[in-house]
Protein backbone atom coordinates (compact mmCIF):
# COMPACT_ATOMS: atom_id res chain seq x y z
CA UNK A 1 0.00 0.00 0.00
CA UNK A 2 2.73 2.46 -0.94
CA UNK A 3 0.48 4.12 -3.51
CA UNK A 4 0.27 7.90 -3.42
CA UNK A 5 -3.20 9.43 -3.21
CA UNK A 6 -3.80 13.04 -4.25
CA UNK A 7 -6.33 14.83 -2.06
CA UNK A 8 -7.71 17.99 -3.62
CA UNK A 9 -8.68 20.29 -0.76
CA UNK A 10 -12.06 21.94 -1.44
CA UNK A 11 -12.77 23.54 1.94
CA UNK A 12 -12.30 27.18 0.88
CA UNK A 13 -14.92 26.72 -1.85
CA UNK A 14 -17.28 23.77 -1.39
CA UNK A 15 -16.67 23.83 2.34
CA UNK A 16 -17.66 27.45 2.89
CA UNK A 17 -20.33 27.96 0.23
CA UNK A 18 -23.11 26.37 2.29
CA UNK A 19 -22.21 27.89 5.66
CA UNK A 20 -24.38 30.60 7.21
CA UNK A 21 -21.28 32.59 8.13
CA UNK A 22 -19.92 34.79 5.34
CA UNK A 23 -16.17 35.13 5.69
CA UNK A 24 -14.22 38.05 4.27
CA UNK A 25 -11.82 37.35 1.38
CA UNK A 26 -8.83 37.93 3.67
CA UNK A 27 -10.01 35.18 6.03
CA UNK A 28 -10.63 32.79 3.15
CA UNK A 29 -7.14 33.51 1.80
CA UNK A 30 -5.77 32.79 5.27
CA UNK A 31 -7.58 29.44 5.20
CA UNK A 32 -5.90 28.60 1.89
CA UNK A 33 -2.48 29.45 3.32
CA UNK A 34 -3.09 27.34 6.44
CA UNK A 35 -4.19 24.38 4.34
CA UNK A 36 -1.17 24.68 2.09
CA UNK A 37 1.06 24.79 5.17
CA UNK A 38 -0.64 21.54 6.21
CA UNK A 39 0.30 19.91 2.91
CA UNK A 40 -2.38 20.80 0.35
CA UNK A 41 -0.83 20.97 -3.11
CA UNK A 42 -4.05 21.28 -5.12
CA UNK A 43 -6.70 23.42 -3.50
CA UNK A 44 -10.06 24.72 -4.68
CA UNK A 45 -9.58 28.26 -3.50
CA UNK A 46 -12.45 30.22 -5.05
CA UNK A 47 -15.68 30.07 -7.02
CA UNK A 48 -16.49 32.56 -9.77
CA UNK A 49 -20.24 32.64 -9.23
CA UNK A 50 -22.54 35.62 -8.85
CA UNK A 51 -22.54 36.81 -5.20
CA UNK A 52 -26.31 37.28 -5.43
CA UNK A 53 -26.69 33.51 -5.49
CA UNK A 54 -23.73 32.43 -3.36
CA UNK A 55 -22.69 35.40 -1.19
CA UNK A 56 -20.19 33.22 0.67
CA UNK A 57 -18.05 33.17 -2.48
CA UNK A 58 -18.04 36.92 -3.15
CA UNK A 59 -14.64 38.50 -3.73
CA UNK A 60 -12.94 35.64 -5.58
CA UNK A 61 -10.60 38.09 -7.28
CA UNK A 62 -9.61 39.51 -3.88
CA UNK A 63 -8.87 36.04 -2.52
CA UNK A 64 -6.62 35.23 -5.46
CA UNK A 65 -4.87 38.61 -5.25
CA UNK A 66 -3.99 37.82 -1.64
CA UNK A 67 -2.36 34.52 -2.66
CA UNK A 68 0.99 35.17 -4.32
CA UNK A 69 2.30 32.46 -6.58
CA UNK A 70 4.13 29.64 -4.80
CA UNK A 71 6.04 26.89 -6.53
CA UNK A 72 4.51 23.51 -5.83
CA UNK A 73 0.98 24.82 -5.23
CA UNK A 74 -1.98 24.82 -7.60
CA UNK A 75 -5.05 26.95 -6.88
CA UNK A 76 -8.33 26.00 -8.54
CA UNK A 77 -11.28 28.23 -9.40
CA UNK A 78 -14.74 26.73 -9.90
CA UNK A 79 -16.95 28.13 -12.68
CA UNK A 80 -20.53 27.45 -13.76
CA UNK A 81 -20.51 29.18 -17.15
CA UNK A 82 -18.46 31.09 -19.71
CA UNK A 83 -18.77 34.35 -17.79
CA UNK A 84 -17.25 32.69 -14.72
CA UNK A 85 -14.50 31.21 -16.86
CA UNK A 86 -13.63 34.62 -18.27
CA UNK A 87 -13.48 36.03 -14.74
CA UNK A 88 -11.13 33.21 -13.74
CA UNK A 89 -8.78 34.07 -16.61
CA UNK A 90 -8.34 37.51 -15.10
CA UNK A 91 -6.84 36.03 -11.94
CA UNK A 92 -3.85 33.85 -11.10
CA UNK A 93 -5.71 30.53 -10.83
CA UNK A 94 -3.69 27.55 -11.98
CA UNK A 95 -6.71 25.41 -12.78
CA UNK A 96 -10.34 25.99 -13.72
CA UNK A 97 -12.93 23.40 -12.78
CA UNK A 98 -16.19 23.59 -14.74
CA UNK A 99 -19.21 22.29 -12.84
CA UNK A 100 -21.90 20.42 -14.76
CA UNK A 101 -24.80 18.23 -13.72
CA UNK A 102 -25.86 14.81 -14.95
CA UNK A 103 -29.55 15.77 -14.71
CA UNK A 104 -31.61 18.55 -16.22
CA UNK A 105 -33.38 19.07 -12.90
CA UNK A 106 -30.24 19.99 -10.99
CA UNK A 107 -28.64 21.74 -13.95
CA UNK A 108 -31.58 24.10 -14.30
CA UNK A 109 -31.64 24.79 -10.58
CA UNK A 110 -27.88 25.25 -10.21
CA UNK A 111 -26.98 26.94 -13.48
CA UNK A 112 -30.16 27.56 -15.44
CA UNK A 113 -28.97 25.10 -18.10
CA UNK A 114 -30.01 21.64 -19.25
CA UNK A 115 -27.40 18.90 -19.56
CA UNK A 116 -27.04 19.46 -23.30
CA UNK A 117 -26.71 23.20 -22.78
CA UNK A 118 -24.01 22.63 -20.16
CA UNK A 119 -22.05 20.38 -22.52
CA UNK A 120 -22.30 23.03 -25.23
CA UNK A 121 -21.10 25.66 -22.75
CA UNK A 122 -18.10 23.47 -21.94
CA UNK A 123 -17.46 22.87 -25.64
CA UNK A 124 -17.40 26.64 -26.22
CA UNK A 125 -14.84 27.05 -23.44
CA UNK A 126 -12.67 24.29 -24.90
CA UNK A 127 -12.91 25.83 -28.37
CA UNK A 128 -11.80 29.19 -27.02
CA UNK A 129 -8.82 27.59 -25.34
CA UNK A 130 -7.74 26.05 -28.64
CA UNK A 131 -7.11 29.55 -30.00
CA UNK A 132 -5.19 30.71 -26.91
CA UNK A 133 -1.43 30.77 -26.53
CA UNK A 134 0.15 27.51 -25.33
CA UNK A 135 0.06 27.31 -21.53
CA UNK A 136 3.27 27.69 -19.55
CA UNK A 137 4.40 24.88 -17.22
CA UNK A 138 2.16 24.35 -14.18
CA UNK A 139 3.21 25.05 -10.62
CA UNK A 140 2.42 21.42 -9.83
CA UNK A 141 2.89 18.27 -11.93
CA UNK A 142 -0.81 17.57 -12.37
CA UNK A 143 -2.23 14.16 -13.19
CA UNK A 144 -3.51 15.65 -16.44
CA UNK A 145 -2.47 18.49 -18.79
CA UNK A 146 -0.42 21.29 -17.31
CA UNK A 147 -1.82 24.78 -17.10
CA UNK A 148 -1.23 28.25 -15.68
CA UNK A 149 1.78 29.38 -13.70
CA UNK A 150 0.00 31.57 -11.18
CA UNK A 151 -0.03 34.65 -13.41
CA UNK A 152 -3.18 36.50 -14.52
CA UNK A 153 -3.82 35.83 -18.19
CA UNK A 154 -2.02 32.47 -18.23
CA UNK A 155 -4.05 29.60 -19.62
CA UNK A 156 -5.07 27.44 -16.64
CA UNK A 157 -5.58 23.70 -16.75
CA UNK A 158 -9.18 22.61 -17.26
CA UNK A 159 -11.17 19.92 -15.49
CA UNK A 160 -14.87 19.17 -15.15
CA UNK A 161 -17.00 17.99 -12.24
CA UNK A 162 -20.27 16.14 -12.74
CA UNK A 163 -22.77 16.75 -9.93
CA UNK A 164 -25.45 14.35 -8.69
CA UNK A 165 -23.78 11.25 -10.11
CA UNK A 166 -25.31 8.92 -7.53
CA UNK A 167 -28.59 10.73 -6.97
CA UNK A 168 -30.40 13.97 -7.79
CA UNK A 169 -32.57 15.88 -5.29
CA UNK A 170 -35.04 16.70 -8.08
CA UNK A 171 -35.01 13.58 -10.29
CA UNK A 172 -34.09 10.79 -7.87
CA UNK A 173 -31.93 7.86 -8.90
CA UNK A 174 -29.42 8.39 -11.70
CA UNK A 175 -28.64 5.54 -14.10
CA UNK A 176 -25.00 4.52 -14.39
CA UNK A 177 -25.30 4.38 -18.17
CA UNK A 178 -26.40 8.02 -18.20
CA UNK A 179 -23.33 9.04 -16.21
CA UNK A 180 -20.98 7.02 -18.42
CA UNK A 181 -22.46 8.51 -21.59
CA UNK A 182 -21.89 12.03 -20.27
CA UNK A 183 -18.35 11.20 -19.15
CA UNK A 184 -17.64 10.00 -22.67
CA UNK A 185 -19.00 13.20 -24.23
CA UNK A 186 -16.85 15.36 -21.96
CA UNK A 187 -13.73 13.30 -22.61
CA UNK A 188 -14.30 13.64 -26.37
CA UNK A 189 -14.08 17.43 -25.93
CA UNK A 190 -10.53 16.98 -24.65
CA UNK A 191 -11.14 17.45 -20.94
CA UNK A 192 -8.56 15.22 -19.33
CA UNK A 193 -9.67 15.14 -15.68
CA UNK A 194 -13.31 14.43 -14.85
CA UNK A 195 -14.62 14.42 -11.28
CA UNK A 196 -17.66 12.36 -10.27
CA UNK A 197 -19.50 14.05 -7.41
CA UNK A 198 -22.00 12.57 -4.96
CA UNK A 199 -23.57 15.97 -4.33
CA UNK A 200 -26.28 14.79 -1.93
CA UNK A 201 -24.42 11.85 -0.39
CA UNK A 202 -26.72 9.19 -1.84
CA UNK A 203 -24.09 6.72 -3.05
CA UNK A 204 -22.88 3.46 -1.58
CA UNK A 205 -19.55 1.65 -2.07
CA UNK A 206 -20.91 -0.91 -4.52
CA UNK A 207 -22.52 1.79 -6.65
CA UNK A 208 -19.23 3.71 -6.60
CA UNK A 209 -17.35 0.70 -7.95
CA UNK A 210 -19.92 0.17 -10.70
CA UNK A 211 -19.87 3.81 -11.76
CA UNK A 212 -16.08 4.12 -11.73
CA UNK A 213 -15.80 1.04 -13.91
CA UNK A 214 -18.39 2.38 -16.36
CA UNK A 215 -16.76 5.82 -16.47
CA UNK A 216 -13.33 4.35 -17.08
CA UNK A 217 -14.72 2.28 -19.95
CA UNK A 218 -16.36 5.39 -21.44
CA UNK A 219 -13.21 7.51 -21.09
CA UNK A 220 -10.18 5.24 -20.72
CA UNK A 221 -7.65 8.05 -21.16
CA UNK A 222 -9.23 10.50 -18.70
CA UNK A 223 -8.13 10.92 -15.09
CA UNK A 224 -11.06 10.23 -12.80
CA UNK A 225 -11.48 12.18 -9.58
CA UNK A 226 -14.06 11.46 -6.88
CA UNK A 227 -15.96 13.94 -4.72
CA UNK A 228 -18.01 12.56 -1.83
CA UNK A 229 -20.34 14.07 0.74
CA UNK A 230 -21.02 12.35 4.03
CA UNK A 231 -24.72 13.21 4.19
CA UNK A 232 -25.72 9.61 4.92
CA UNK A 233 -22.50 8.48 6.60
CA UNK A 234 -21.14 6.60 3.58
CA UNK A 235 -18.46 9.08 2.52
CA UNK A 236 -15.31 7.31 3.72
CA UNK A 237 -16.66 3.92 2.67
CA UNK A 238 -17.25 5.35 -0.80
CA UNK A 239 -13.74 6.80 -0.86
CA UNK A 240 -12.36 3.36 0.03
CA UNK A 241 -14.34 1.79 -2.80
CA UNK A 242 -13.05 4.36 -5.27
CA UNK A 243 -9.45 3.78 -4.26
CA UNK A 244 -9.89 0.03 -4.49
CA UNK A 245 -11.25 0.61 -8.01
CA UNK A 246 -8.00 2.37 -8.92
CA UNK A 247 -8.85 6.06 -8.48
CA UNK A 248 -5.95 8.09 -7.05
CA UNK A 249 -7.46 11.61 -6.89
CA UNK A 250 -10.16 12.51 -4.35
CA UNK A 251 -11.68 15.75 -3.09
CA UNK A 252 -12.11 16.48 0.62
CA UNK A 253 -12.94 19.48 2.79
CA UNK A 254 -11.13 20.44 5.99
CA UNK A 255 -13.34 19.86 9.01
CA UNK A 256 -15.94 18.09 6.90
CA UNK A 257 -17.72 21.40 6.29
CA UNK A 258 -19.71 22.17 3.18
CA UNK A 259 -22.63 21.26 1.01
CA UNK A 260 -24.51 22.69 -1.94
CA UNK A 261 -26.94 25.59 -1.47
CA UNK A 262 -28.99 24.32 -4.43
CA UNK A 263 -29.34 20.73 -3.19
CA UNK A 264 -31.93 20.44 -0.39
CA UNK A 265 -30.60 18.51 2.60
CA UNK A 266 -27.01 18.35 1.35
CA UNK A 267 -24.43 18.40 4.13
CA UNK A 268 -20.68 18.40 4.42
CA UNK A 269 -17.96 16.82 2.34
CA UNK A 270 -15.83 14.01 3.66
CA UNK A 271 -13.30 15.61 5.99
CA UNK A 272 -9.74 15.96 4.76
CA UNK A 273 -8.27 14.98 8.12
CA UNK A 274 -10.55 11.92 8.43
CA UNK A 275 -9.56 10.78 4.93
CA UNK A 276 -5.86 11.42 5.57
CA UNK A 277 -6.01 9.44 8.81
CA UNK A 278 -7.66 6.46 7.12
CA UNK A 279 -5.21 6.44 4.22
CA UNK A 280 -2.03 7.05 6.19
CA UNK A 281 -2.95 4.34 8.73
CA UNK A 282 -3.27 1.95 5.79
CA UNK A 283 0.13 2.92 4.42
CA UNK A 284 -0.88 5.24 1.61
CA UNK A 285 0.98 8.51 1.09
CA UNK A 286 -0.94 11.80 1.01
CA UNK A 287 1.67 14.45 1.80
CA UNK A 288 -0.49 16.03 4.51
CA UNK A 289 0.41 16.87 8.12
CA UNK A 290 -2.46 15.40 10.14
CA UNK A 291 -1.91 17.52 13.25
CA UNK A 292 -1.83 20.70 11.17
CA UNK A 293 -5.04 19.67 9.43
CA UNK A 294 -6.78 19.05 12.75
CA UNK A 295 -5.62 22.44 13.99
CA UNK A 296 -6.93 24.10 10.82
CA UNK A 297 -10.27 22.30 11.15
CA UNK A 298 -10.68 23.61 14.67
CA UNK A 299 -9.66 27.10 13.53
CA UNK A 300 -12.22 27.23 10.71
CA UNK A 301 -14.85 25.94 13.12
CA UNK A 302 -14.25 29.00 15.26
CA UNK A 303 -14.49 31.26 12.21
CA UNK A 304 -17.83 29.85 11.04
CA UNK A 305 -19.25 29.81 14.56
CA UNK A 306 -19.74 26.07 15.02
CA UNK A 307 -17.47 23.11 15.71
CA UNK A 308 -16.23 21.39 12.59
CA UNK A 309 -18.17 18.12 12.17
CA UNK A 310 -15.18 15.90 11.38
CA UNK A 311 -14.35 12.99 13.67
CA UNK A 312 -10.64 13.83 13.88
CA UNK A 313 -11.26 17.44 14.91
CA UNK A 314 -13.00 16.00 18.01
CA UNK A 315 -11.02 12.86 18.75
CA UNK A 316 -7.59 13.73 17.37
CA UNK A 317 -5.29 11.27 15.66
CA UNK A 318 -3.92 7.96 16.87
CA UNK A 319 -1.59 7.01 18.39
CA UNK A 320 -1.41 10.10 20.55
CA UNK A 321 1.85 11.99 20.33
Amino acid sequence: MSRSITIVEVGPRDGLQNEKAILEPAVRADLVRRLEAAGARRIEAVSFVHPKYVPQMAGAEEVMAALPHETGRSRIGLVLNRKGYDRALGTAVDEVNVSLSVTDGFGLKNQGLTVDQQVQMLADIVAGRANAAPPPPSAVPLPFSRGGNGQPGATPSLSATLSCVWGCPFEGEVATDKVAELVGRIAELGVEEIALADTIGAGDPWAVTKTVEAARKAAPDAVLRLHFHDTRNTGLANAHAGIEAGVTVLDASVGGIGGCPFAPGATGNIATEDLVYMLERAGFSTGYDLDALIGTARWIGEKIGRPAPSALSRAGGWPKG
